[in-house]
């Protein structure tokens, strides 16, 4: 096994543990992490045998990446054939996570929190109270990550700095506490 085939199966290991706190199925991260890995746009059969996974697995998998805006599909010149391609541009990357997760959860809990304290507006019970004010500090938390979501989709401090910048001072400080690690300064 080369050191790029194994670097290819320990990113889909991580990136499939980490899906669950990004909300995507393991095989979409799986998924995700192999076309990273990959210059070119990838066929889904060649995706199903590579992951070892079946074809229908596969276009569920990129269907969803497709959603989050992390994949692109590219028809192959001649053929009904398919393939795959993952965004690499961090900020696009990290824009299309943000706008899903906000319009995925964030957006319906809002909604059904303002609901639910509207519903038990007139209830006087002491355990309505408590309600209500549970209610109004889950509004208020999730509220301001939403708001703070809002400003990031907008543009905010990311377009003032630039995410290169950003990436950038990020590589810098990776690199920086690499050489640390390995005992070099």
């Amino acid at each position: 096994m080369s050191a790029l085939d194994e670097v290819r199966e320990e990113m889909q290991g991580v990136w499939a543990r980490l899906a669950t706190f990004w909300g995507v199925p393991p095989a979409a991260a799986r998924v995700h992490a192999w076309l990273l890995s990959s210059e070119d746009a990838i066929e889904g059969e060649v995706l199903a045998r590579e992951l070892e996974m079946s074809r229908g697995a596969v276009s569920m998998a990129c269907r969803e990446l497709r959603d989050w805006g992390l994949v692109q599909e590219e028809r192959v010149p001649g053929s009904r054939k398919v393939a795959y391609r993952a965004e690499t541009e961090p900020e696009r990357v990290i824009r299309s996570i943000v706008q899903a997760r906000k319009r995925r959860e964030w957006d319906p809990l809002l909604d059904n929190v303002s609901r639910w304290r509207d519903r038990i507006r007139s209830d006087r019970s002491a355990q309505a109270k408590h309600c209500r004010e549970v209610l109004g500090e889950i509004e208020g938390l999730v509220g301001l990550v939403d708001s703070m979501a809002e400003s990031f989709l907008r543009g905010g401090l990311v377009q003032k700095l630039g995410m290169r910048t950003l990436v950038s001072a990020a590589r810098k400080q990776a690199k920086n506490a690499s050489k640390k690690k390995r005992g070099t300064t």
